[in-house]
This record gives C-alpha cells, sequence and structure tokens, in this order.
C-alpha cells in the first residue's frame, strides 16, 4: 500500500509501514496537537502513552515522537503491536474508524506545519484535486492505488436479489469504478433539491425533509421522478437528534434538585412529535434514550420520559421548585426573584428557525423566554467544546456498531470532547468504566440499561428523534448502497450514461 503522490516525498513512491500507525498514534497524544480526540485515545491506556503524555504537559517540552512507548510498537515493517493496561475487547473497533484513525505519513505533517489538513495524503482510492471550502470539493482515481476487486469484497446475503446482481455486474472490476467524484456543498435545502431535480448532480445524500413528501409521497418514490429513471434508498440512520443542556451553566447546570427540576420541565415542554410531523415531514421516530439504531444499548421497545410532551407536569415541576412569576411581568423568575432568560445556540437556515419557532412557542406556554443566537455550525461546535453556551439543539451519528460512544456524552473523562453536557457524575462513571472493560453480553447490556435511566433523571441531554433518511440517485449512477456508519461508498459505483440517455427520450 502507498501514499498518493504529494512533493513531501521529494519524488519517492512512499509506502505505508506499521511506523506511519506509530507516528499517527503519538500524535493525538501530542499536547500541540490539540486533538479533541485524544480523550478516546487516552481511555484506552496503551501502556507508556498517557505518561508520556503528562510529562510533555508539565515540562511543555516538544513531543519526542521517535521515544519507545511499549503500548505502541512497530514489530517490523507491517506488524503492529498494542498493550493495554486492561482488557479493551472493542480496541480493533476503536483504531477501525479511519476518518479519525488513518495513518498519516510524518514527511507531509512537517512539510506543511499547522496546515496539514489542506493537504491530506492518505492511501485511499481517490485523492483530492480540488478543495473550495464550503462550495466544492473534487476527489480523482488514485493512479497508483493498490488492487482491489469488486466480487472479492463484496459479499451479499443470498437472499438479497439486488447485491447478488451488481455482484455479477461488476465480477472482475477493479476498485474504484468512476474517475472523477465531485461534491457540491450546498447548506439550504431548496436549492439543493432544485440542483438534483435539474440534472446538475448524480446524487443528492439526505433528502431534505421539507421537499420529501414531494419525493416520497406515502413512502414511495414519486412517479414522475420514478419515469426519469431516479432510485431512492431509505433507511432508518443511526443517528440521533438532541437538545443539549451545559450543566456547567449557572441557570440550567447544576445537581440539585431545582436545578435537574428546570432541565426536566424544559424537556417535558417541548413538543417533539410536533417537530417530528409538522417540520421533519414525519422522517423520524421519536429517541426514546442515547443509544441510536443499530448499535450497541439501543433497544426498540424501551420507553422514557424523553418522548413525552406534558405541559402540565412542566408547569407543576417549574412551581414547585420555585420557578415562578415574581414580578408579575408574565414570565417566570428564578427562585432568587432574578430574571430568567433562557439562551440557545442556533443556525440561520429557514428549516432550524421552524423547529426554533416550535421550541420557543412551547416554552412560552409554561412561562419559560428563551432567546436564540444564530451562528454558522462550526462556530457553534467550537463554543460548545469549550462550554460557551448554555443550550444547543443538534444532531449525532454513530461512528462505529457499539453504544459506548453515546455513552461517553455522559462520562466525565470525555469533556471537552463528546461530553458535550460536560456532565459529571461518578455513579456514571463507574458504569462507563465498567462497560469499557466488559465483553458484548448480556452483563454489558445492563449497565447500558441503567445508564438510559441516568439519563432520564437527570437531563443532560433531550433526545428527540432517529432520523428516516432518502437518499436519490438519479439513472447513470449504478451500485449505490447506503453504508451503516460512513459515506465510503463511491469506490463501489460506476456511472452508465447509456442508461441515463434511455430516460430522455
Amino acid at each position: 500500500m502507498y501514499f498518493s503522490d504529494d512533493p513531501a516525498f521529494k519524488g519517492r513512491r512512499r509506502e505505508l509501514t506499521a511506523e506511519d500507525y506509530v507516528y499517527t498514534f503519538k500524535r493525538f497524544a501530542d499536547p500541540a496537537v490539540a486533538s479533541p480526540s485524544w480523550s478516546e485515545v487516552e481511555e484506552l491506556e496503551l501502556l507508556g502513552l498517557n505518561e508520556y503524555h503528562a510529562q510533555v504537559r508539565k515540562s511543555g517540552k516538544p513531543f519526542d515522537y521517535d521515544k519507545p512507548i511499549e503500548g505502541l510498537r512497530a514489530l517490523d515493517r507491517y506488524t503492529l503491536q498494542f498493550r493495554t493496561k486492561e482488557t479493551r475487547p472493542r480496541l480493533m473497533e476503536v483504531f477501525a474508524q479511519g476518518d479519525l484513525y488513518g495513518a498519516v505519513a510524518r514527511e507531509v505533517i512537517e512539510a506543511y506545519p499547522g496546515d496539514s489538513m489542506a493537504h491530506p495524503v492518505g492511501t485511499g482510492p481517490f485523492v483530492l484535486k480540488q478543495w473550495r471550502r464550503s462550495s466544492l470539493m473534487v476527489l480523482e482515481r488514485n493512479p497508483h492505488y493498490r488492487e482491489r476487486f469488486y466480487d472479492q469484497e463484496v459479499d451479499p446475503a443470498p437472499d438479497d436479489a439486488e447485491g447478488q446482481a451488481l455482484k455479477a455486474r461488476f465480477k472482475g472490476r477493479r476498485l474504484p469504478m468512476i474517475d472523477r467524484v465531485e461534491i457540491g456543498v450546498i447548506e439550504e435545502n431548496q436549492p439543493r433539491w432544485l440542483s438534483f431535480l435539474n440534472g446538475e448532480y448524480d446524487f443528492i445524500e439526505r433528502t431534505p425533509e421539507d421537499f420529501i413528501n414531494q419525493a416520497m409521497p406515502n413512502g414511495k418514490l414519486a412517479p414522475n421522478l420514478a419515469k426519469q429513471g431516479k432510485h431512492a434508498y431509505r433507511t432508518v440512520a443511526s443517528d440521533v437528534l438532541f437538545t443539549v443542556f451545559n450543566l456547567e451553566d449557572p441557570l440550567v447546570g447544576g445537581y440539585t434538585p431545582d436545578k435537574i427540576a428546570l432541565r426536566r420541565a424544559i424537556a417535558l415542554a417541548i413538543d417533539v412529535e410536533r417537530e417530528l410531523r409538522l417540520v421533519r415531514r414525519g422522517q423520524a421516530i421519536p429517541a426514546q434514550s442515547l443509544y441510536m439504531p443499530g448499535t450497541t444499548g439501543y433497544d426498540p421497545a424501551f420507553k422514557s420520559d424523553m418522548s413525552s410532551f406534558d405541559p402540565a407536569r412542566a408547569k407543576a415541576l417549574l412551581d414547585l421548585y420555585g420557578y415562578v412569576d415574581k414580578d408579575g411581568d408574565g414570565w417566570r423568575d428564578r427562585p432568587d426573584g432574578s430574571p430568567l432568560v433562557l439562551e440557545s445556540l442556533t443556525t440561520p437556515e429557514q428549516f432550524q428557525r421552524q423547529i426554533d419557532e416550535i421550541v420557543q412557542k412551547n416554552l412560552n406556554a409554561v412561562g419559560l423566554r428563551i432567546a436564540f443566537k444564530p451562528a454558522k455550525w462550526p462556530e457553534n461546535l467550537k463554543a460548545l467544546r469549550a462550554g460557551r453556551y448554555q443550550i444547543w439543539s443538534l444532531a449525532t451519528s454513530a461512528a462505529k456498531p457499539d453504544g459506548q460512544d453515546s455513552l461517553a456524552r455522559m462520562y466525565s473523562g470525555q469533556i471537552g470532547a463528546q461530553n458535550y453536557a460536560r456532565f459529571r457524575l461518578p455513579a456514571v462513571d463507574k458504569l462507563y468504566d465498567e462497560a469499557s472493560h466488559l465483553p458484548d453480553g448480556p452483563e454489558r447490556l445492563k449497565i447500558f440499561d441503567e445508564t438510559k435511566r441516568y439519563a432520564t433523571a437527570y437531563m443532560p441531554y433531550k433526545y428527540r428523534g432517529h432520523r428516516f433518511i432518502t437518499d436519490i440517485a438519479q439513472p447513470q449512477l449504478i451500485g449505490y448502497r447506503r453504508p451503516q456508519f460512513w459515506q465510503n461508498w463511491w469506490e463501489y459505483v460506476d456511472s452508465d450514461p447509456d442508461a441515463a440517455a434511455k430516460f430522455k427520450h
């Protein structure tokens, strides 16, 4: 396996080796890199790595990438050895996340100090040829890509007629089958949908909910689109919509009964079913817990207060804990009599504004005021990770089949990373640690069930829904199938201009 060409290699072909992975994983431990994923690597307790990270932080000296680390070694050119302090049954599942833990070449990182993100050099089937931020990404076939063949990798179930037909069609075809991929970034839903209808794109990923009735009336592809040869693919996503509260915020944070009551009252006051039905056009199912479809811990039969809409209970909770209108202006105040105004991050798109309007009406109906603070999504994410916010509503997707990442959202060791709520509870930390070391099975599932109860009781997050995703392809795109977790399908599809021509006449 070879890295794609780059000036950093000075004209030589550069093979991928085990040492590249040693270097890559060490980068997560380098304080100068400030990786938001360090907490996940730290948890694995690779022998010597955490200790060296702490030593570098304390001394302020540069990280020595040549220093041997006992738990992370290249035994030879192609063999990597991990050694951990305790058993880690899912360690390989963590490192299989190619988006985070794919190998980088040391020469490239050192050739572009602080700017390696703009010079991605990997070993994959495509190379980045053009990148206009927030607008366009162009990938082209990697001319030095290793030999891989469709039918040697793709193994559909015997009763999967479509999969078997594709395997027969692509027998002997080398991957990737297409030469170029152009990804258009269109933030507003209407122009994104119209550009696909106008034939400017071969494919639309996640048909916007506000156009789903036009695209998929009664759950079936619209007759006019079917006549044009378009194909629809609908799945329940391994994702969750949620509202997060900053547990360090002086108003909505804290662990005393009055603070918990405020968060639970806000959660009970929000009519999620209305959001899912009207704004999302029925393209989601209510969420009952932190765990996502397709992952360990998710149970479709589980029910909780996460999905409850009960303004009467919300008002009763607020009254009971002293959140009443003390100055007669029609709005509830804090128990000490000071004004109570909630503040939520939001994004400026029309689609999000419709959701915000529902939340505002719901909270106003129980006497709570809320102000929305719009900014671009990346800016909000920075504020979220830094703890400079009070409330935000967003979504996340699962990266792998295990539910531990979802549980990490309540683990104190992930504050500043996946624990957006900055939630800190020793009982939950203990359960998280137990789940980390246990093998898959009934005992671990019992832990996940217990954490669902903590999540509902303390309400650091209100989980709202799991979305249906509908992707639609033009007739010329052949072989698309949505992967469960990551969109790495480009190498498995082909383009057939004859199919497109057939539907133009």
